[in-house]
C-alpha cells in the first residue's frame, strides 16, 4: 500500500472533478470488454438530441444510470454503459434552417444534398454540447463506443429492418390522418405534440332548416368547409327520424347525409357532430365506416384551398370570417368566448398542429405490439414499479399504426423507389436500386423514433452477429421517465423482439417521474422555476447535484428538487470530507483484519453492527431501484451515527492511551471505507478522493461492493450504546434548556447507570456532556430523570443567570400555550373538521402535539431552575 496522502483542509469540487474524471477515462475504468467472461450488465443511454443540452431530467436520468453502472462494476460485472446521441430530425433541421434564414437563404436555395452537407458540418462544429456536460456530471460511459443514429452502422441497421418489415407486410403506405405542423411542413409524432389550454371559441351552428335542421358545435369553424356528414348516436331518439336524410351544409350549397355512429356521445352538446374526415382523426374513422368522401380544404401551410370567398385565407383568418358569414345568415345558435380547451402545439416551434389527411408510410403495429405485451406478461421484461405495468398494457394493447414518414431532408431517407408505371421497390442493404428513366426515390425520411427504436441492438453491431451483441444483449435495465413509456419504450420492445427473434431488448424497465420544484410544481419557463443543472454543478459540485437528484428518486414518482437541498448535499459532502480528514489525522487505517470482538469496546461493536445493517438495507434498495431510500439511509448513517456519534465517542479514546486507540483506528477506517464505497455510485468524485487517501488504493471504482457480514451484528452492543445516546441526548437537552454554553462545565452526579448496564460508560458520558464530578461543596439545584432508572443532579449555581433564564422560559411557555390553545380551538370546531382536508387537520394535530411537548419540556426546565 502506498503512503496515505494528506487531505486539504476543505473540499473544493472544482479542484477534484475534472482531474479525477480525466484519470478515470485515461485508465480505461469505464471501458467494457465482451471477452472477459464476467457476467454482463448493460445500459444503453436514453439518447439525448444532438441539439440538446443537459437539463434536470437528464441529470436525474444519468445520475440513476451511473449509480447502477458503478455499483455493478464494483460487484464484478462487465458493466457497459453505452453513450450516444439522436440525430433529432426536426430539431436539427430547424437549427440549420434558422442559420440559413439569418443569411437570407432557405434549404431550397441550397438543394437537398448541399443542405444535408451543411447539417453534417453543423453537427461536427456545434452538435453534441451535451457530451461535455455529461462528463461534468461524472457519467462513467464507455466513450469508445459512442454512437450516433445517423452513423454508418446504425444507418445499415435502419435499412435492414425497414426492408424486413416491408417484406413481411409490416410496413405500408396509405392515406391517413396524421399530426401536421404547418410551420415545419412535416408529419410529427404524438410525442412531438404538446397540449396546452388555449383560449378559443365554441360556436354552435344550425345546419339545414325547419324540422330537418340539426345543430353542431365546433372550435374549428374553418373545417366545416370540408364536412361530408353529420353524425348522431344510433340510439338517440331525437334524431332517429333524420338518419338517412340529407341536410344542407351552410356557405357551400352542398347537401350532406346524416349518419348514425356509436362514436357520438349523445350527452355532449346537442348530440350531433359535424364530420370532417380529412381534418380530424375521429371523423376520419367515422368516414371510413360510412364510406364518406374526404375533402381536403387546407394546404400544408394551413391556407384554405376550398373554392369560394375564403380561398387563400390562413386558417386563423378564415375562422372568424366564416363565423361572421354564418352569423350574417342567422346560422349561429350560440357562442362561447373565451372557450378554454386543450390544443396541440408542435414541440419544436409551438405552431398549432393541424390534423391532416396525408399519404404517409406506416408500421402495422398489431403483431409487433402483441409481442411487446407478451414479453412483459410472461416476465421476460419486468417494469418497475409494477403498478405502471397497467399503463404499458393500456398502450400496447390499443396501439394504432405508427406513422413513420417525415417530410424533411435531414434523417434516414426511406429506401423505396417508384417506377414510371406505378412500380414500387424497397431496396435492402447491398441491393442495387432500380435505375432508368422515370425512376425516383421517395423524398421522405423516417421518424427519428424509428432509428432510436433500434438503439438497444443496433449500437451493439446488429445486423451482424458480433461478440458485443452476444455478450451485452439483452440489455439489463432501461432507466427512463414514465412519460415516454409508450413513445420510446414500447417501440424499442416491438423492434427488439422482432429483430432479435423474441429476445427482449431489456430485462427491466425502471421508470422514474418528472423533476419538479420543491413545491411539486412542474418546471416551466413560464413559471420561472427552470433550473440548469450546470449552474448547480458550478456552485455546489457534481456530487452535490447528483446526491440531490438521487435522494428524491423513488420508483415511478416525480422528483422534487431545490437549490436549498443541493446546498445541503454539498454540506453532506463537506461532512464526509471533514470526518475522513479527522480520521486520517488520528491514524485511522484499513490495513489488516478487524480486531476480534473481545478486543473491541461496546462502541466499536455497535458501529460495526450498525454498518452491517446499513450495508444490507442499502443493497436491497439498489436492487429495488429505491435510490431515495438508499441515499436517505446513507445520509443519516454517515452524518448522524458515524460523524455525530461514533467519531465523538471515539475522540476520548483516540486522544488517550495509544494501545487502547489501536482498535478504534482500525474500526474507524473500516467503517469509513464501507461508507465511501456505498456512496461512490451516487457521489463519485469526493468518495474517490477520500477513499484513495484513506486506503492508499488505486480507485474506489474497482473496489469490491460491500457485502453484509452477519458475524458483525451485535444487538447487545447496539442496545448498550443506544442507552448511552439517550443519557447524553437528555443531558444536552437540559443544558440547552438552561441556557448553558456548550463548553461550560457543570458539576453533576449520575445515578442508576449500573442498573441499566452503563456503569462502564460514565467517564465517556461526562466527557461528552461537560459534566464534572461532584465536589464537597456540591449542592443539587436541579434533577432530571433522563431514563426510567437514570437521574442526573446538577449544581448550576453561578453557571446561569436564573432571572434571565426564567424570563426566557416564561416567554417560550406563553408562546407554546397560545399555539396549543389555537390548535385546540380548531380541532374543537365541527365546521373546521367537516370542511378541512384530512392533511390540513392532521397538520393541526401535529402542531398541537409539538406545542404540548414544548409545554412539558418548559415545565421541567422551570422546575429545575434554582429558586
Amino acid at each position: 500500500m502506498s503512503e496515505t496522502p494528506a487531505l486539504p483542509a476543505a473540499y473544493q469540487p472544482a479542484e477534484v472533478e475534472q482531474r479525477r474524471y480525466e484519470q478515470w477515462v485515461e485508465a480505461g475504468y469505464f471501458n467494457a470488454d465482451a471477452g472477459t467472461g464476467k457476467p454482463a450488465h448493460t445500459i444503453v443511454i436514453p439518447l439525448p438530441n444532438v441539439t440538446g443540452s443537459l437539463h434536470m431530467g437528464h441529470a436525474l436520468d444519468h445520475t440513476i444510470q451511473d449509480a447502477i453502472t458503478r455499483r455493478r462494476r464494483m460487484q464484478g460485472y462487465e458493466a457497459l454503459w453505452l453513450p450516444g446521441m439522436d440525430h433529432a430530425g426536426i430539431a436539427t433541421q430547424n437549427v440549420v434552417e434558422r442559420q440559413l434564414a439569418a443569411e437570407g437563404l432557405s434549404r431550397h436555395d441550397l438543394g437537398r444534398e448541399a443542405f444535408v452537407e451543411r447539417v453534417w458540418r453543423w453537427k461536427a462544429e456545434s452538435g453534441g454540447m451535451i457530451t461535455g456536460q455529461m462528463r461534468r456530471l461524472g457519467n462513467s460511459v464507455d466513450w469508445r463506443r459512442e454512437r450516433f443514429t445517423m452513423d454508418e452502422g446504425l444507418s445499415l441497421a435502419v435499412q435492414t429492418i425497414f426492408k424486413r418489415l416491408f417484406d413481411d407486410d409490416l410496413i405500408y403506405r396509405a392515406e391517413r390522418i396524421i399530426n401536421w405542423c404547418p410551420r415545419c411542413l412535416t408529419a410529427i409524432s404524438d410525442i412531438e405534440v404538446e397540449h396546452a389550454d388555449d383560449d378559443g371559441e365554441l360556436v354552435s351552428i344550425r345546419y339545414g332548416d325547419g324540422a330537418g335542421a340539426v345543430v353542431v358545435a365546433t372550435t374549428r369553424a374553418e373545417t366545416m368547409l370540408g364536412d361530408t356528414a353529420v353524425a348522431v348516436h344510433p340510439d338517440d331518439e331525437r334524431y332517429r327520424h333524420l338518419v338517412g336524410t340529407e341536410v344542407e351544409l351552410p356557405l357551400t350549397g352542398r347537401r350532406i347525409p346524416i349518419v348514425a355512429d356509436p362514436f357520438v356521445d349523445p350527452e355532449f352538446g346537442s348530440g350531433a357532430v359535424k364530420v370532417t374526415p380529412a381534418h380530424d382523426p375521429n371523423d376520419f374513422e367515422i368516414g371510413q365506416r360510412h364510406q364518406l368522401p374526404s375533402l381536403t380544404v387546407m394546404d400544408e401551410r394551413g391556407v384554405v384551398t376550398a373554392a369560394g370567398p375564403f380561398q387563400g385565407l390562413d386558417r386563423f383568418e378564415a375562422r372568424p370570417a366564416i363565423v361572421a358569414a354564418l352569423r350574417e345568415q342567422g346560422r349561429i345558435v350560440a357562442e362561447r368566448r373565451p372557450y378554454v380547451h386543450a390544443v396541440g402545439h408542435c414541440s419544436r416551434c409551438d405552431t398549432v398542429v393541424e390534423p391532416r389527411l396525408s399519404l404517409q408510410w406506416f408500421v402495422r403495429t398489431g403483431p409487433l405490439a402483441e409481442a411487446a405485451g407478451d414479453a412483459v406478461r410472461d416476465g421476460r421484461t419486468r417494469i418497475e414499479p409494477p403498478e405502471l405495468t397497467k399503463r404499458y398494457f393500456d398502450w400496447v394493447d390499443n396501439m394504432h399504426d405508427w406513422c413513420i414518414s417525415r417530410q424533411l431532408w435531414w434523417g434516414h431517407r426511406i429506401p423505396v423507389w417508384y417506377g414510371p408505371d406505378g412500380e414500387m421497390v424497397c431496396v435492402g442493404p447491398g441491393e442495387e436500386p432500380p435505375s432508368g428513366e422515370g425512376w425516383r426515390r421517395d423524398e421522405d425520411v423516417l421518424d427519428t423514433w424509428f432509428s432510436s427504436a433500434l438503439w438497444p441492438f443496433s449500437t451493439l453491431g446488429w445486423p451482424d452477429d458480433t461478440p458485443d451483441l452476444r455478450t451485452f444483449y439483452p440489455t439489463s435495465v432501461l432507466v427512463t421517465g414514465y412519460d415516454i413509456l409508450f413513445f420510446w419504450v414500447a417501440r424499442m420492445m416491438m423492434f427488439g423482439l422482432y429483430a432479435m427473434q423474441g429476445r427482449q431488448p431489456f430485462d427491466v424497465v425502471a421508470l422514474h417521474g418528472m423533476v419538479r420544484d420543491e413545491h411539486g410544481k412542474k418546471m416551466s419557463k413560464s413559471f420561472g422555476n427552470v433550473v440548469d443543472p450546470m449552474d448547480w454543478i458550478e456552485r455546489y459540485g457534481a456530487d452535490a447535484t447528483r446526491f440531490t437528484m438521487a435522494r428524491g428518486a423513488n420508483p415511478g414518482a416525480d422528483v422534487p428538487v431545490s437549490e436549498e437541498w443541493c446546498a445541503g448535499s454539498r454540506n453532506f459532502c463537506n461532512k464526509l470530507w471533514n470526518a475522513t480528514r479527522f480520521a486520517l489525522i488520528n491514524g485511522a487505517h484499513t490495513t489488516g483484519p478487524l480486531p476480534a470482538a473481545d478486543q473491541l469496546s461496546a462502541v466499536d461493536r455497535w458501529i460495526l453492527s450498525r454498518s452491517q445493517q446499513v450495508v444490507a438495507e442499502v443493497d436491497e434498495c439498489f436492487e429495488r431501484y429505491e435510490f431515495a431510500k438508499a441515499c436517505d439511509l446513507l445520509y443519516h448513517f454517515a452524518w448522524d451515527e458515524v460523524c455525530d456519534w461514533y467519531v465523538e465517542l471515539a475522540k476520548p479514546v483516540l486522544m488517550g492511551d495509544p494501545a487502547a486507540a489501536q482498535p478504534v483506528r482500525r474500526v474507524l477506517g473500516h467503517v469509513l471505507d464501507q461508507v465511501l464505497r456505498l456512496l461512490h455510485p451516487v457521489i463519485p468524485f469526493a468518495t474517490e478522493e477520500l477513499w484513495t487517501a484513506l486506503t492508499g488504493g488505486e480507485t474506489v471504482m474497482t473496489a469490491a461492493w460491500p457485502v453484509a457480514d452477519p458475524s458483525l451484528r451485535d444487538p447487545a452492543a447496539e442496545a448498550e450504546v443506544l442507552g448511552v445516546q439517550k443519557v447524553v441526548t437528555e443531558v444536552r437537552r437540559f443544558r440547552a434548556d438552561q441556557g448553558l454554553r456548550p463548553a461550560q462545565r457543570v458539576a453533576a452526579t449520575i445515578d442508576g447507570l449500573a442498573t441499566v448496564g452503563l456503569a462502564g460508560h460514565e467517564l465517556l458520558i461526562r466527557t461528552l456532556t461537560r459534566l464534572d464530578e461532584a465536589s464537597e461543596e456540591f449542592a443539587a439545584t436541579a434533577t432530571v430523570a433522563v431514563t426510567g432508572e437514570v437521574t442526573v443532579a446538577f449544581d448550576t449555581r453561578g453557571a446561569i443567570d436564573v432571572g434571565a433564564e426564567r424570563a426566557r422560559l416564561e416567554k417560550d411557555r406563553a408562546a407554546a400555550e397560545k399555539e396549543a390553545a389555537g390548535c385546540r380551538a380548531k380541532l374543537g370546531n365541527e365546521a373546521f373538521l367537516s370542511k378541512a382536508p384530512e392533511p390540513v387537520v392532521a397538520k393541526v394535530r401535529e402542531r398541537l402535539a409539538v406545542a404540548e411537548a414544548d409545554l412539558a419540556r418548559i415545565h421541567v426546565a422551570l422546575t429545575a431552575l434554582p429558586s
